[in-house]
């Protein structure tokens, strides 16, 4: 058997929500929120991945010795638009195509198979 992480993670997805690990610790602060990005599509990471965690890891944890009500927050994959000039650029290399000549419906399906082959 292989691990599928949906099997996993939607129970621990509601124990953190029970648990308020969504949420930030109680203050009387104004509030200061990062969107954390996880990895792109590709898996890649870089000097510039680990460069803007430090800093809003910093940011983070100054504002909350200031007493801000802060949250870091794990947010959504901020590599849509990378991936999409990825795939454009190859359809354009290999079929001599843009993404208008395939139609919304069938790019965005070769989008989906080049996320499943590259995705880490």
């Amino acid at each position: 058997a292989t691990y599928d992480p949906k099997d996993v993670e939607k129970d621990l997805h509601r124990w953190w929500e029970r648990q308020g690990y969504f949420k930030p610790p109680e203050s009387e602060g104004p509030p200061y929120t990062i969107l954390l990005p996880p990895p792109n599509v590709t898996g890649s990471l870089h000097l510039g991945h680990a460069l803007t965690t430090a800093v809003q890891d910093t940011l983070i944890r100054w504002h909350r010795m200031m007493g801000h009500n802060t949250l870091y927050l794990p947010g959504l994959d901020h590599a849509g638009i990378a991936t999409q000039v990825v795939v454009e650029q190859r359809l354009q290399a290999d079929e001599g195509k843009s993404r208008h000549d395939l139609g919304r419906a069938a790019f965005v399906e070769l989008v989906h198979k080049w996320a499943e082959e590259y995705s880490a």
